[in-house]
C-alpha cells in the first residue's frame, strides 16, 4: 500500500464529517449589521419574492427565495408570511433591539414566465456570490423589463388554444376554424374588459357567453340545413372554449399551496379558481337560457366527446401547450420544454387508459408524468417547473365533460332522474380536475428530491475534476 492512499481515505472520511470551506460561496458579507444594511437586505429579498409571487410563483418558493437570500447576505432566523394579497417578513437582531419588519402587497397575479425564469436566474447568481448592490441593481432591470409580447399577440395565442382543442378530439377543418373563430371573439371580449378594469368574474361570464351565443348560432344553420354547417358539432366548440377559459386557473398553484401548509394562500387561491369557474358556468348557462327563449337550441350528446388518435392528441396537446405558454409569457425555451411534456402528459394518459384506468385518475397519471420529467428538465434550464407543468396538463382539462353537464342541467324536465343524469358529468369533471392537479403536485414532490441529487452528483463531479 503506498503512502498516499492511507492519506487519500483519511480525507474523504474528512469530507464526509467535516463540511469543505472551499464549497460556500464567497458572498459580500456584514460583521457588524447596520439597521441600514439589514433593510436593504431585507428590502432586497422581500422584492423579490413579492415578484415570483406575482408572476405565479408558489407559496412554498417565495418563501424559500426570500430565505435563501437573507441567508446568503448574512442574516438568519428570518420569518416569512405568505398570504393570498400580501408578503411580510421580518429579522430580529438581538433581544436589545427592535425587530425590522417590511411587508408588501401582492397585485392581482399575472402570470408572466419569462420574468419568473430570470427571477430564479437571479437566486441563483446571489447563492454564488452576487455582491448585494449589484443583486439590487440586477432586480430593478429585472422587475421593469416589460411583458413579453404584445397583447395582440397574447389575444390570437389564447384563441390558438381552441383549435388546439378540436384537433384533440379530431374535428374536422370546419370545426377546427369555427372554434378559432369564437375563441378569437370571446378573447378580443375580455381584453376589452380588462382595459376597462372589469372585475375577471364579470369577465369570465361575458367570454363564455360570447362562446356559447356563437355555438348556438352555428347550431341553428346546422338546423336549417345550410351547408357547411350541417355536420357540425356546436359540442367541440363549446367544450375547446370552457377549455379556453379555465386554462389560466391556478389549480396546481392551489393544490400546491395547500399541501405545503399555506392554507391561507390556498384558500384565496381556491376561492378565486372557484369563482372562475362559475363565471364560465353562469355565462354558459346564460347562453344556453337566451337561445332557448329564443326558439334556439343545441342537441345533447348522446354520449361523452372521445378523443380522437394518438397522432391527434399528441398535435392538439402540443398547440395547447404552446399557446398556453406563450399567452403566459414564456420564452422559446419554456415552449419548448411545454410541448414536449404535453405529449409526454397525453402519452402517459392513453397508456393509462389502456390498462382501464378511470378517466380521472388517467389524467393523474398524465399529470404525474409531465410534472416528475418536468422538474428534472428545468433542473440546468432554470425553467420554472409550475410553468411548463401548467401548460402541459392543459390539453387534459375537462371541458367535455362540463359541457354535457351544464347542457342538461338546462334541458332537464327538473326530475331527480334527469338532474342526477346531469350533474354526472359535473362530477366527472371534478374528479378529473383533482386528479389533475394530485398528479401535478405528486410529481414535483417526487421530482424535487431527485432533482436536489443529480444536482449534488454534478457539483461532487465538478469538484473531483477540479
Amino acid at each position: 500500500m503506498s503512502r498516499e492512499h492511507p492519506w487519500h481515505l483519511l480525507n474523504s472520511v474528512r469530507r464526509v464529517i467535516r463540511t469543505d470551506p472551499s464549497e460556500v460561496a464567497l458572498t459580500e458579507s456584514y460583521p457588524v449589521l447596520g439597521e441600514t444594511i439589514v433593510v436593504k437586505i431585507l428590502d432586497l429579498a422581500l422584492r423579490i419574492g413579492e415578484s415570483m409571487f406575482t408572476v405565479g410563483a408558489s407559496a412554498h418558493d417565495v418563501t424559500f427565495a426570500i430565505v435563501r437570500v437573507a441567508q446568503v447576505y448574512g442574516l438568519t432566523g428570518v420569518h416569512v408570511d405568505v398570504t393570498y394579497n400580501s408578503v411580510n417578513v421580518s429579522y430580529h437582531r438581538g433581544e436589545e433591539d427592535w425587530p425590522t419588519t417590511l411587508m408588501r402587497v401582492v397585485k392581482a397575479a399575472s402570470p408572466d414566465h419569462a420574468k419568473l425564469q430570470r427571477l430564479q436566474a437571479l437566486l441563483v447568481e446571489i447563492s454564488e456570490g452576487m455582491d448585494l448592490g449589484e443583486a439590487r441593481l440586477a432586480f430593478r432591470v429585472i422587475r421593469r423589463t416589460p411583458f413579453l409580447y404584445r397583447p395582440i399577440v397574447v389575444i390570437f395565442a389564447r384563441a390558438l388554444l381552441a383549435p388546439g382543442v378540436a384537433i384533440l378530439f379530431d374535428a374536422s377543418p370546419l370545426i377546427v376554424l369555427l372554434s378559432f373563430i369564437a375563441a378569437l371573439g370571446a378573447a378580443f371580449t375580455q381584453a376589452g374588459l380588462a382595459r376597462l378594469q372589469v372585475p375577471s368574474f364579470f369577465s369570465q361570464i361575458a367570454g363564455a357567453f360570447v362562446i356559447t351565443a356563437f355555438a348556438t348560432a352555428v347550431s341553428a344553420l346546422s338546423a336549417a340545413g345550410i351547408e357547411p354547417f350541417t355536420d357540425v358539432q356546436p359540442s367541440i366548440i363549446v367544450a375547446s372554449g370552457i377549455v379556453l377559459m379555465l386554462s389560466g386557473l391556478t389549480v396546481v398553484g392551489a393544490a400546491q399551496d395547500a399541501i405545503d401548509g399555506f392554507a391561507v394562500t390556498a384558500g384565496g387561491r381556491i376561492l378565486d379558481l372557484t369563482m372562475q369557474t362559475v363565471g364560465v358556468v353562469l355565462g354558459i348557462l346564460i347562453g344556453l337560457e337566451l337561445a332557448r327563449l329564443l326558439g334556439f337550441s343545441m342537441a345533447l350528446p348522446n354520449d361523452a366527446l372521445p378523443f380522437g388518435s394518438l397522432p391527434s392528441q399528441i398535435v392538439g396537446a402540443v398547440i395547447i401547450a404552446v399557446a398556453v405558454a406563450l399567452f403566459n409569457g414564456a420564452g422559446m425555451r419554456i415552449i419548448i420544454v411545454s410541448a414536449l411534456l404535453s405529449m409526454i402528459a397525453i402519452i402517459g394518459y392513453n397508456l393509462a387508459i389502456l390498462l382501464d384506468i378511470h378517466a380521472a385518475g388517467a389524467s393523474g397519471v398524465g399529470a404525474l408524468l409531465a410534472s416528475f420529467i418536468g422538474v428534472l428538465i428545468a433542473r440546468n434550464q432554470h425553467v420554472p417547473s409550475v410553468a411548463v407543468t401548467t401548460a402541459a396538463i392543459v390539453p387534459l382539462v375537462p371541458g367535455s365533460a362540463v359541457f354535457r353537464g351544464l347542457l342538461g342541467i338546462v334541458d332537464s324536465d327538473g326530475t331527480a332522474e334527469g338532474m342526477l343524469a346531469s350533474i354526472s358529468p359535473l362530477v366527472l369533471a371534478a374528479s378529473i380536475g383533482v386528479g389533475l392537479a394530485a398528479g401535478a403536485s405528486l410529481g414535483l414532490y417526487l421530482g424535487t428530491p431527485l432533482r436536489a441529487t443529480l444536482a449534488s452528483v454534478a457539483k461532487s463531479r465538478a469538484r473531483v475534476r477540479r
